[in-house]
């Protein structure tokens, strides 16, 4: 004879395994169809959406337009990376991109990735 709870537990388990498998089916289907959520998540977590956007040229250029200067560049990962933690000023006009001192050298690394498949 079962329990209440261990009625309870079987019927949230099958359901949390449908849960699951749906969510990385998203995911994997996203990852694959468009660009990574963790690299967008990531730039409206660290403010970079407030200048930029992925397709309109705001206060920065937009991200899709970074991507197709530099993602035929050798080393243009590294040489992003470095823009997002140093910032730059005149490369895109006259308003500076101010250093994001907040992020680790892996977080500017992973956004310039991100950023690279926009193109």
């Amino acid at each position: 004879m079962k329990l209440k709870s261990q009625t309870k537990n079987d019927t949230a388990t099958p359901a949390a395994a449908l849960a699951l498998a749906l969510a990385l089916a998203t995911t994997s289907a996203h990852a694959q169809n468009g660009p990574s959520p963790s690299g967008l998540a990531l730039a409206q977590q660290q403010n970079c959406m407030s200048c930029h956007s992925v397709t309109r040229t705001f206060m920065g250029p937009a991200l899709h337009a970074v991507a197709a200067k530099y993602a035929d560049k050798p080393d243009a990962q590294n040489y992003l990376a470095h823009k997002i933690l140093e910032g730059s000023n005149g490369v895109w006009g006259s308003v500076p991109m101010p250093a994001n001192t907040q992020l680790t050298s892996a977080q500017a690394t992973s956004l310039a990735n991100w950023i690279l498949t926009l193109k």
